[in-house]
This record gives C-alpha cells, structure tokens and sequence, in this order.
C-alpha cells in the first residue's frame, strides 16, 4: 500500500471530523425529541423511551454485517452507505408524522440508527488508521470531543426549534421540518464524499487476504469494555435526574444539572485529546489551560440557560461554573499522571470513575450529585482509548471487522439502564448504581492486563 501524504490525511482527518459532529447530534437530537414525539403519538413514557431503544438496538443488529460489508467495499463507501441510510431515514419520518404511526416512525428510528453503525464501523478504524499508533488514541479523542459538542448543542437547538409553544402548537409539522433537513443536509454530504479523493487504507492487494480477528483476545476483551463503558455512562445519565429528586430539586432544575454530566465528557475529550498527542509540552500546558477556561463558561451557561419563548435567557451561575472548571482542572491533573500512556490513562480513569459512584453511594444527595456530575470528565477517553486498544497491532484488512465486533457491543447503553431502571423501581437509585460501579472496575482490568496483545 502506497504510504499517504500528509495532505490527504489532514483531508481524511477534516471529513471524519464532520462525520463525528454528524453521528452526535443525531443521537441526541432524536434523544431530545422525546417530549415532543410523546405529544404528537399520544405515547406513554415506556412508549415514548422505545426510540432509544430502538437505536441502540441497530447497534446489535448490524454493527457486525457492517463490518463485512466495510471491508468489501472500502472505509470511504461506509461512511457514504452510512450518510445515505441517515438520510433515507430523516425522510421517512415525514410520512411517518403525516399518517401518524408510531410504528413507522420507530422504522425511521431504526433506518437512521443503522447509517450511524455503518459511520462508526467505518469512522472508529479510519481516525485510528489515519496516522501513527501511537497517537490514535488523540486522534479519536479529538473526533470524539466534537461528537460531544454536537450531543450538547443539539437539545439547544431542539429547545429552540421544537420545543417553543408556536412548535408544539404545529403539532406533527414541528418533527417533520428537522428531519427533513437533516436528511437534505446528510445526503448532499453523501455525493460530496463520494466524489472526492481520501486516502484508501486499505490496499487492493490487503483487501482479499482472509484475516480472523476472534482469535485475538484483547478485540474481544475490549468489546466487552465497550459493552460495560457505553452501559454505564448512559445508566449514570438516566440516574442523576432520579437521584436529585432525592433532595426535592424540582424536575426542570435536575435536567439542567444533569446537562453538566455531558459537558464534561466534552471537556474532558478536548483534554486527552492534546495530552494523548505528540505535541511539546509547553504546548500541552497551554491548550489545557485554554480548555479549563472554556469549562467554567460551558458550566456557567449550561446550569444558568433557559429557553423563553424561543430566545435563550441567562442567568447568574457563576459558582456553578467555577466548580465545573475546578473539576476541569481535577481532570487534568489526573490525566497527567498517565504521561501519555493510553492504557494507563484508562486504568487511572476507571479507577476514578468507580471511586465517584461508589461516593454517590454513601454520601448526601447535596454532595453526592457532584460525583455524579464528575463522571463524565472521567468517562471522556474511555471509548476513544478502549476502541484504540480493542485494535491495536490489527493489520489493514483486520480492523473493519474488529471494528463491527466492538460496536455490537454498543448494545450495552439498552441493557445496563434497563436494569438500573429496574434496580431503582425494586430498590432505591443507590442501589442501581452497583452496576456502572462494576462496569469501571472491569475496564480498569482491560486497561491494565486485558488489552495486552497475546
């Protein structure tokens, strides 16, 4: 295979980007449309909550077919088979609305949900390709970070577009007209994608050798890690808003707290990002420092932000923000301690990560929340590092594969807040939050002995 040239990569490097901006805002966007999709079907909670159900479940359904389908026909016409299903599903809920069926609104659910497998199959292996090994893991930091902007920025916008009392009063037409342009939006990516020329990482004479990642512990090790990581920060994410009502927070209230829970997640993806990367030090300290700025303000407007008649409205917050950069700051200093090393930066991670829900556990509600909100700084790294050390030492023709193996295991964001959910109604939310207290613990066991490649 013909080495690449360093402008292809930075093009390759620039579309992935747009293509983890793309699957982030998608995700949440449809996440943040619960309520409204509840009043248009007339749905029940249990009803209304089958859309993330039904998206996570394509994970299990098709992230292995994708693979196959990847390495047959090439990482550049994933993402383009990808942004196309994305597209046709956006489409499909016009009708969907129109009729109205809830049954054929969870197919475009379903349909969508299937072009971001195929754009994280393809987009997981491609970043972690699109350079040296040794920095992958700053490489899929960085798209991951921008995923995590996209999660937060998309409930603003639904707020904004949707959520106002003119969209709610449109009723069907208020879902429909998003859609419709993300569809238009995605599919115009699509043909601009597929006449463009990125880097082919996978050579023509690689593509036909028959290559069997199953017999490569650390690929299965980590889809498991995948399974208890994604579980866990989507279970942590379903427990703060119950958790806060333990101290008589008002409902509106919790959600705007529990809004820093991804945040930090963004924060803490901009910081491994730079400090998991080969730039000089002086370098490092100073983009930090940037960032854990940037934390007290995404602190400030999160928790001060409220939507008012279709303008958005501020209020003092300022404590708040400071203690989001002071976590900020926290996050930082931990990292260091992995001086670079994705593994270690792992095992250090999960450890604090299994130390703060084990002090929501035991601790006030007052004092608890803060740990809870501390985790997503922590889980920040855990899927770009658990990905990049899932296929590290893969050749070419093994990772598409490899990738579909690890994204099956997506699956476990529908299973382990199924059963926190069940925990919290039989017992108490204490209780539920054993299971991401075990989750940590496995990925600390990847991160320090699973992943080493045998």
């Amino acid at each position: 295979m013909k080495e690449q040239t360093s402008g292809n990569l930075r093009l390759g490097m620039t579309l992935m980007m747009m293509i983890f901006f793309i699957m982030g805002f998608i995700t949440n966007f449809n996440i943040a449309l619960k309520d409204q999709v509840q009043a248009t079907f007339n749905l029940t909670n249990f009803m209304a909550n089958l859309v993330n159900g039904v998206f996570f479940f394509a994970y299990f359904v098709f992230s292995f077919a994708c693979g196959k389908v990847i390495k047959a026909v090439g990482y550049k016409m994933g993402v383009v088979l990808g942004l196309l299903a994305i597209g046709i599903g956006s489409f499909l809920f016009f009708p969907a609305v129109a009729i109205p069926s809830y049954g054929f609104f969870l197919v475009a659910v379903f349909v969508m949900a299937t072009g971001v497998v195929f754009l994280q199959t393809a987009a997981n292996p491609y970043v972690a390709a699109l350079g040296k090994e040794e920095t992958a893991s700053s490489r899929l930091n960085l798209v991951q970070a921008l995923n995590s902007l996209a999660t937060t920025a998309a409930p603003f916008i639904v707020g904004v577009v949707v959520l106002t009392p003119a969209a709610i009063a449109m009723g069907p037409k208020a879902v429909q007209v998003p859609f419709l342009i993300i569809g238009s939006v995605v599919v115009l990516i699509a043909v601009f994608i597929f006449f463009m020329k990125l880097p082919d990482l996978i050579g023509k004479d690689e593509a036909g050798e028959r290559k069997s990642v199953w017999k490569r512990p650390h690929v299965l090790l980590g889809a498991l890690a995948i399974f208890f990581y994604v579980g866990a920060e989507v279970g942590i994410s379903t427990a703060i808003v119950p958790y806060l009502k333990q101290t008589g927070m008002l409902i509106g209230e919790a959600a705007k707290l529990a809004a820093m829970y991804w945040g930090g997640a963004m924060i803490g993806r901009f910081l491994g990002s730079i400090n998991l990367s080969e730039m000089e030090s002086k370098k490092k300290i100073l983009y930090s420092i940037l960032v854990v700025i940037f934390a007290f303000f995404v602190g400030w407007l999160v928790t001060g932000s409220q939507v008012k008649e279709g303008a958005f409205v501020f209020e003092s917050s300022v404590s708040k923000g400071l203690i989001f950069m002071g976590i900020a700051l926290a996050n930082y200093l931990i990292m260091s301690v992995s001086r670079g090393k994705t593994n270690l930066a792992l095992g250090v991670f999960g450890l604090v990560a299994a130390a703060l829900v084990f002090s929501a556990t035991v601790l006030g509600a007052n004092v608890g929340i803060w740990a809870l909100l501390s985790i997503g700084f922590f889980n920040s790294i855990m899927f770009p590092n658990i990905f990049s050390l899932g296929v590290k030492d893969l050749e070419k023709p093994e990772m598409p594969m490899a990738s579909g193996i690890i994204n099956t295991m997506i699956v476990g964001g529908a299973v382990i807040p199924v059963l926190m959910g069940w925990l919290t109604d039989s017992v108490d939310v204490r209780a539920a939050l054993i299971l991401p207290l075990v989750s940590y613990l496995y990925i600390v066991f990847f991160a320090l002995k699973g992943s080493r490649i045998r």
